[in-house]
């Protein structure tokens, strides 16, 4: 159990993919982005249900979107890659771990993005790899 004065948030934790994961197993970093085709060095998730949305409807690969509900393993940090870079402070709860994530339950049901706001979605991310800009500090 983490130490309470090492906690950022209490939770519940998110995380979205098209990963097909059991109850009890890990989520763990050394494993395929969700964004990019690299290995990532950590294991992303928040706080809120919009941004693991995003995470779920937005990963690379094939397979049905889900969103798990995760509990960390051992401290984690605020995402650097939206805190403070895109986002003042961490309104979107996003963080990161070095240590694996248990899936504790999946939702079973939860309300897509319209196809619009996907569709501006991916062309901003794609403007952003065409201008160089899409870097992940992983």
């Amino acid at each position: 159990m983490l130490e309470k004065e090492k906690v950022l948030d209490e939770g519940p934790f998110f995380h979205g993919t098209k990963a097909g994961l059991s109850l009890g197993e890990m989520l763990a970093p050394q494993f395929q982005s969700n964004y990019q085709d690299r290995k990532s060095n950590y294991i992303y998730f928040t706080a809120t249900l919009d941004a693991a949305k995003w995470g779920a409807e937005l990963a690379q690969g094939e397979g049905r979107e889900r969103i798990y509900i995760v509990e960390p393993t051992d401290t984690f940090e605020n995402d650097p890659n939206v805190t403070d870079k895109r986002f003042p402070g961490n309104p979107t709860r996003s963080y990161r771990s070095s240590a694996p994530l248990r899936v504790v339950a999946e939702l079973a049901t939860w309300e897509r993005h319209s196809e619009e706001m996907l569709n501006h979605m991916r062309e901003s991310l794609q403007k952003l790899r065409e201008a160089g800009k899409d870097l992940i500090e992983d």
